[in-house]
């Protein structure tokens, strides 16, 4: 099936049966370039049915699909012509690793930073009403994405905004690493009512089955289940925001998710499509480690195990000597926004796990959550990557070095950049200052 893929539009092409079919070939392909390669693998992976559902149900590049980060763009990009380009991912002047409008006229927009996605897709589809156009705008943001402010900032405007547009959220229970805090706990809510759906379908049928009594019955259980509806499944936040809230669906399954997309387009005002998949998905080992194959370097496909082994950087160094000074000084403390493994903090929060905060994809509130926590005397450690400081520029001026607090900065991945990289915001890398 993937020989058939050789522009965009391909995919309208195919069945449902070939279409799964193609939903294997393109695994298999993406960990065959990432294995040798390196790469973005997970999350590729986790997305492959809902990329072709989205790609055979919307027009593009009529119809614009932002996607928040864009490192899980792979698949995207096979069905959109530039199958055999993915070879050269991560190598000189390559295929880029995210969304790139210089690269395709299906690429609507750049990414690379978390949590932009529902802004610029509004922006897209008010910019649509104003010229009097037709077009369907899609946002497709991860659960872990939705811990940065800008995302919560974009569901409050497009929630009163009317404007008709599809947030798709993809739910694999993880960023980079694996999710935290008050949104999560939400979305583990919200993915019970699964099950409530499947029993309730089942129970409607059952009963208007029933002569002359069947169907009043069911209206009449309709009616009091909105009542008590709130008894069973937590109001969900995003209608109380204003969108139209739809699943949780299950994400590996093309038929309901093509059903669900066509339902989108018919709906007017601001939906939410609930998505659930798993990240890794189609390699076990990938499925059971999907933080370390979040991004990878080259590895074995049989063992999952690099092939070339990484010496000790700089950041285990910082995190060994960040240990070995917490172990002298009680009021060390660290805080990372989703990033504990990259920055170096795995052991340090399994040591000193009550002096360890991860945040999520917030780095604006993680510097200044730790400039009120030196203003109270205790020592916060802030390790960010170096791109990701630029959404804290403004909390590093007015809330750390205007009141002059003691809060130690750290910059990751601040150096010279090579393969891929170059084409993504994180540009700089491996390093301290």
């Amino acid at each position: 099936m993937l020989e058939k893929i050789e522009k965009n539009g391909d995919i309208k092409k195919l069945n449902i049966i070939e279409q799964k079919e193609l939903a294997n070939e393109i695994r298999n392909y993406i960990l065959d370039v990432v294995s040798k390669n390196g790469g973005h693998l997970a999350s590729n992976l986790g997305i492959v049915e809902l990329t072709i559902a989205l790609h055979t149900v919307f027009d593009l590049p009529k119809d614009k699909i932002v996607w928040d980060v864009g490192h899980q763009s792979y698949v995207h990009k096979i069905l959109t012509g530039r199958k055999d380009k993915l070879k050269t991912i991560r190598k000189l002047d390559g295929l880029a690793g995210f969304p790139k409008t210089n690269e395709s006229e299906t690429d609507c927009f750049n990414t690379g930073h978390s949590s932009t996605s529902i802004s610029a897709a509004l922006g897209m589809a008010r910019a649509r009403d104003i010229k009097g156009e037709d077009n369907n705008v899609i946002a497709v943001i991860g659960d872990g994405a939705l811990t940065g402010g800008m995302a919560l900032e974009a569901l409050n405007d497009a929630g009163c905004s009317k404007a008709r547009l599809t947030v798709i959220l993809n739910d694999n229970e993880m960023s980079i690493s694996k999710n935290i805090g008050g949104i999560n706990m939400l979305l583990s809510k919200l993915r019970t009512k699964r099950g409530y759906t499947k029993s309730n379908i089942s129970g409607k049928k059952i009963i208007s089955k029933i002569p002359v009594i069947g169907k009043p019955f069911v209206k009449i259980v309709q009616r009091l289940k909105r009542s008590i509806k709130q008894l069973i499944i937590p109001k969900m936040y995003f209608e109380d925001i204003g969108f139209r809230y739809l699943g949780p669906v299950d994400g590996h399954n093309i038929e309901e998710l093509e059903r669900m997309l066509k339902i989108t387009k018919q709906l007017d005002g601001p939906v939410l499509l609930h998505v659930l998949t798993k990240k890794g998905k189609g390699y076990k080992i990938a499925e059971e480690n999907p933080d370390k194959f979040h991004g990878t370097g080259p590895f074995d496909i049989e063992t999952g195990k690099p092939t070339k082994q990484k010496d000790k950087d700089y950041s285990k160094v910082f995190g060994d000597k960040l240990i070995e000074m917490a172990n002298k000084n009680n009021n060390i403390v660290a805080i990372t926004a989703a990033m504990r493994d990259g920055t170096g903090l795995k052991e340090f929060s399994q040591k000193f796990p009550d002096r360890f905060f991860d945040v999520g994809i917030a780095e604006q509130h993680a510097i200044c959550l730790a400039a009120g926590m030196a203003k109270e005397g205790i020592i916060p450690v802030v390790p960010l990557y170096s791109s990701f400081y630029q959404r804290a520029y403004d909390q590093v001026i007015h809330d750390i070095a205007i009141q002059k607090l003691p809060v130690i900065m750290c910059v990751d991945r601040a150096g010279i950049v090579g393969q891929d990289r170059r084409n993504s915001p994180r540009n700089i890398r491996y390093g301290f200052f």
